[in-house]
């Protein structure tokens, strides 16, 4: 049993990154879901602009819509991700995201997504879905010693994780009522 088992567990185990390999690349997204019961949609929505227009690190930033009636807000950020040339040489590459955020009365969503790479610096109009662009570099010969298709999802997905902290934490910053400290602490200190 154990000579039959055995070489089928390894041959298992060597086809399968032949498998993964062939697969399309995944799509870049953080979406999380924020539960603030009786936080109020305008309270929200207020600390989510400030941060959208004073702390998005993201810059050049484009396309900041904020519509108060509905509690959304939006804006393009800018970031840079690094391919290498065949010699291992960091390349600069900028992308585009999408920042989206929407407030409830009793909370809030948010989703850093839509990638799109500018391939030619010249012409900034010209931009590639982020998916497209690695399946482009998967097809590329160097690809096979430069791993670029892996190695820009896994830098958009790190860019991606930044940005979403950065907010989380910002938005988990705010003091309750003004105050500072459990209120415990406070009656203890009089």
């Amino acid at each position: 049993m154990n000579k039959i088992l055995l070489p089928l567990l390894l041959a298992g185990t060597l086809a399968m990154p032949l498998a993964t390999r062939g697969q399309a690349p995944e799509r870049v997204d953080y979406a999380e879901k924020v539960v603030q019961e009786g936080a109020g949609r305008s309270a929200l929505y207020t600390r989510a602009l400030d941060w959208a227009r004073n702390k998005f690190t993201y810059a050049p930033t484009s396309g900041l819509v904020a519509e108060p009636a509905s509690g959304a807000i939006r804006v393009t950020g800018t970031g840079t991700l690094k391919p290498v040339d065949d010699r291992g040489k960091d390349q600069n590459l900028t992308v585009l995201f999408t920042f989206r955020f929407q407030a409830t009365d009793n909370g809030y969503t948010y989703h850093v997504s839509s990638f799109e790479v500018l391939p030619d610096p010249a012409n900034p109009t010209q931009r590639v879905p982020l998916e497209q662009y690695q399946t482009e570099l998967r097809a590329a010969r160097s690809n096979a010693k430069t791993h670029n298709d892996r190695r820009l999802g896994a830098q958009a997905t790190s860019l991606a994780s930044e940005a979403a902290m950065s907010f989380r934490s910002f938005m988990n910053s705010q003091p309750a009522d003004d105050h500072v400290g459990v209120a415990d602490e406070q009656v203890g200190a009089q």
